[in-house]
């Protein structure tokens, strides 16, 4: 016979019973009463052998599936975004200069684009853009390209040709120009790069990291080799912006070549807490000219500042300061530095509506301030395709 773990405890439990029967005859005589406590244990104990015997036994564990053993998964589906946006930017103010003063609706930079990105295989992005200006000044005339280009997004970088903005611009003028402006940021504006035309990039991210090399190749105009080369390093985390950039470009006057510029540019930007912001720019710009009779030194300084005032309102202030080189009295100076103050009103996210008063202080020309009123208006709508 075979015996298993709950019989054997059955036995062992009828033997403790009998030894304990057997001690209890030797100290006096067995009663009716032992006998019935006695038959009740063993019914107590047959019970619970029937149900040990009754009960499946457990099964086997399951082993876990190693990633070996699981099934293959299939590749990433080809994916495509399509993003359409645009922003309407009318101004209406009065320019106070020279004892007059002037009237004017003008344009803050409206414009219209369109961007197609299209992942064709993990860590591969082909991507077009195309962007144009709206000039509301004049007659609403659309059609002055802003960027053109199209590039390849790789594991080791992404590749652009076509007209782009600069990192000049991504990693200097951006984090200074949150007003509603045509001319702003208004100390880099005046001879600096916003977006430019036959252009070469290539950027790399490592973490905070981003590198951004740049080069413009007109071989019909100016050099036939490189007209402009612009270079930058940035580091972005936890609300901190610091970059520092590299440019150089030649200078013709009428094909021939004149000279050439050559700026070392730093910007620092911090989001201090939900509601305030502050960035700062600065541009060492040298014109080296043949022959070096013309050749100067000049700069730009650019400091923004952002405050939430409550829910729908923010204020915006700036202090800036543009040197071309020139001397205070020569007539070709046009340095100047001033300030401006934005009140916004933001009802809803895509409409802002601004009041600003803009002043500026020209070394050797007649100062000038403004008020004007504008709204600013966002439509962007996105799909996304298999």
């Amino acid at each position: 016979m075979n015996f298993t773990l709950s019989n054997s405890t059955a036995l062992i439990g009828l033997a403790c019973l009998l030894t304990s029967s057997v001690a209890l005859a030797a100290d006096r005589p067995v009663t009716m009463a032992d006998i019935e406590n006695l038959e009740r244990q063993l019914a107590e104990l047959k019970a619970r052998f029937m149900t040990q015997n009754s009960e499946p036994k457990a099964a086997a564990p399951v082993a876990k599936s190693t990633p070996q053993n699981d099934p293959v998964k299939p590749p990433t589906e080809p994916s495509t975004t399509l993003q359409t946006y645009a922003t309407i930017r009318p101004t209406f103010g009065v320019i106070n200069q020279d004892d007059a003063s002037n009237w004017d609706v003008r344009d803050a930079l409206s414009h219209a684009g369109i961007k197609v990105t299209h992942e064709f295989m993990p860590g591969w992005q082909a991507e077009l853009h195309g962007e144009w200006g709206i000039d509301l000044a004049n007659e609403g005339n659309f059609g002055k390209s802003r960027r053109a280009y199209t590039a390849l997004g790789t594991p080791y970088g992404r590749f652009g040709i076509g007209k782009q903005r600069p990192a000049q611009y991504l990693f200097i003028a951006e984090y200074v120009d949150i007003f509603n402006h045509a001319s702003s940021p208004f100390a880099y504006d005046p001879e600096s790069i916003f977006f430019v035309d036959n252009l070469v990039t290539y950027r790399y991210e490592l973490g905070p990291m981003t590198f951004i090399a740049a080069g413009q190749f007109n071989g019909d105009k100016g050099d036939n080799q490189t007209d402009l080369f612009n270079t930058g390093l940035s580091y972005d985390n936890a609300g901190l912006h610091a970059a520092i950039t590299y440019q150089q470009n030649d200078v013709y006057d009428n094909e021939q070549h004149i000279g050439e510029n050559q700026l070392w540019s730093g910007a620092l930007a911090y989001q201090f807490t939900s509601r305030f912001y502050a960035a700062m720019a600065y541009q060492d710009k040298d014109y080296q000219r043949v022959g070096a009779l013309d050749s100067r030194q000049g700069h730009t300084f650019d400091l923004s500042l952002a405050y939430q005032l409550a829910k729908h309102y923010k204020l915006k202030t700036g202090y800036f300061d543009f040197d071309d080189g020139y001397g205070s009295h020569d007539p070709l100076n046009q340095s100047f530095d001033g300030y401006n103050v934005t009140l916004e009103w933001l009802p809803t996210p895509p409409l802002r509506v601004h009041l600003e008063y803009l002043n500026k202080s020209f070394d050797n020309q007649v100062d000038m301030d403004s008020i004007s009123i504008g709204f600013r208006y966002d439509y962007k709508q996105e799909w996304q395709f298999d």
